[in-house]
């Protein structure tokens, strides 16, 4: 597929509805046109009913999920658009499209697209043997990558080198769903170049360094338990593999390849760093949206950077890498169905004890009105793990107070619990965080046989939720 096939994808993609990773605007700008107080809870269920496509759909009619997935997310897009466009005209509607695709969804796309070209340029060569200690260290590897050069930047990067260092072993779903656990979520806690949500917070002017600092021990925590785990159930499998049949990919030294886009990523944080910095207080109308002028700025920029590492990679290398073009499209399309259909309930939420989901958001209140830590994180992680985490953060963080000084010096407390629950508990499920469906398409492609929906979120919530229980108990009952 061309780059410029990609360009036009990426370019009609146009039917979303979310906050996402970097923009400026006020948050949920296009659900704030929606008056949320006077929405029902009926209007969820097109976002009901996209989630349970992707969970249910693969598993009992794969062929026609394979060959139609944009269909029905496009679908399931509709009905939420074609009632808007009754209820309050084509036009208004048709404008809150055109702002949440400008402003959210195309950047959003935009990013992944160009971490994942860049990332997929850079081929580890040689192989190693995936034994449990090699696996833990490049888990780790992963992690402390995560916070610098993003989740979805570390995802692609060291998925199809660990595929392979274990592809000759009978049981190696579990380093997957570890990697997903580890490297697409929580390693990317402590940096807001990490993930989006906590980049969207620098953007409301949290200081870049007080994530790192606030994080250190909760995801320190979390990640040396979750190691520890891992380490001990690949042991166990290790041990019962026996004979194996011979490793399609022998063990060999250890090298690199597409060396240029450690270069281009470092552009890449460049561009995202001055979107946020740079502020020249010029706006561009397109259709009578606003797009602020360092924005569009970073956002060609991260194009150009994608299409330097196309010409700048030799096509070999990305064979011989098994990059394709099938996870961001897949990604890509799914997420336009979502970005739409979520639209009404980022309305509702910011509706906060008004709206139809009013009862949920008093739970976060203690009753003297203080913030209560432990419900903030535990409903921005809910409800993270399904409504993508950034829009989640945004929506909690302004119910919190939404001046980023307030919330780093007497709610520093209440921030904490809303950034690692937006981070911490995108983890559990395919679609809380967009790296995750990234590593699941690319890890099916490399034939790991992944768990479905429901069978992912088994594992997390067998593993992940008692780490987030202890959490609790330490960094947010006192």
């Amino acid at each position: 597929m061309s780059f410029s096939r990609i360009l036009r994808l990426v370019a009609s993609a146009v039917g979303p509805g979310l906050i996402a990773a970097l923009t400026i605007s006020a948050p949920a700008q296009a659900a704030a046109a929606i008056e949320g107080k006077t929405l029902s809870i009926l209007w969820v269920l097109p976002f009901a009913g996209i989630l349970l496509s992707i969970a249910l759909m693969p598993l009992f009619t794969p062929q026609f999920w394979h060959h139609h997935y944009g269909k029905v997310a496009g679908f399931w897009g509709l009905c939420i658009a074609v009632p808007f466009a009754l209820q309050i005209g084509a036009i208004p509607t048709a404008h809150v499209l055109l702002e949440v695709a400008l402003h959210e969804y195309i950047p959003f796309i935009i990013l992944l697209f160009a971490l994942f070209t860049v990332a997929g340029g850079v081929r580890i060569t040689g192989n190693l043997h995936g034994s449990p200690s090699l696996n833990t260290a490049l888990l780790l590897v992963g992690t402390v990558l995560a916070s610098w050069m993003g989740t979805t930047g570390a995802s692609m990067l060291l998925i199809r080198p660990l595929i392979r260092a274990n592809d000759d072993r009978k049981h190696n779903v579990h380093v997957v769903i570890f990697f997903i656990f580890l490297v697409s979520n929580i390693g990317g806690a402590l940096t807001p170049l990490g993930d989006p949500p906590l980049f969207l917070g620098f953007l409301k002017g949290v200081d870049f360094f007080w994530t790192t600092k606030a994080l250190f021990m909760p995801t320190f925590l979390v990640t040396v338990v979750l190691l520890g785990v891992f380490y001990a159930v690949d042991s166990h499998y290790y041990k019962k593999e026996g004979i194996v049949a011979p490793d399609p990919t022998p063990d060999s030294a250890i090298g690199m390849e597409g060396g240029v886009n450690l270069i281009l990523l470092g552009g890449v944080i460049l561009a995202v760093l001055m979107s946020g910095t740079w502020k020249p207080g010029v706006e561009l109308s397109i259709f009578g949206v606003g797009v602020e002028l360092q924005n569009a700025a970073r956002d060609l920029l991260l194009l150009a950077i994608a299409f330097a590492s196309l010409k700048l990679t030799a096509q070999q290398t990305r064979s011989d890498n098994g990059f394709t073009w099938g996870p961001i499209v897949e990604v890509a399309k799914l997420f336009a169905g979502i970005f739409v259909t979520i639209i009404p309930a980022i309305a509702i939420l910011r509706a906060g004890t008004d709206g139809a989901l009013g009862g949920l958001v008093s739970l976060a209140s203690n009753a003297d009105g203080s913030p209560n830590n432990a419900m903030y994180f535990w409903l921005t992680g809910i409800l993270s793990s399904f409504l993508d985490n950034a829009p989640t953060y945004l929506v909690f963080f302004n119910m919190a107070s939404g001046d980023a000084q307030t919330l780093m010096g007497p709610l520093a407390s209440t921030l904490l619990a809303i950034s690692a629950g937006a981070v911490f508990m995108g983890a559990n499920s395919y679609i809380g965080n967009a790296p995750n469906f990234m590593v699941k398409a690319i890890a099916e492609e490399m034939n790991v046989k992944m768990p479905s929906f429901f069978g992912y979120m088994v594992w997390s919530c067998g593993i992940l939720l008692p780490c987030f229980v202890l959490v609790t108990l330490l960094f947010f009952l006192w």
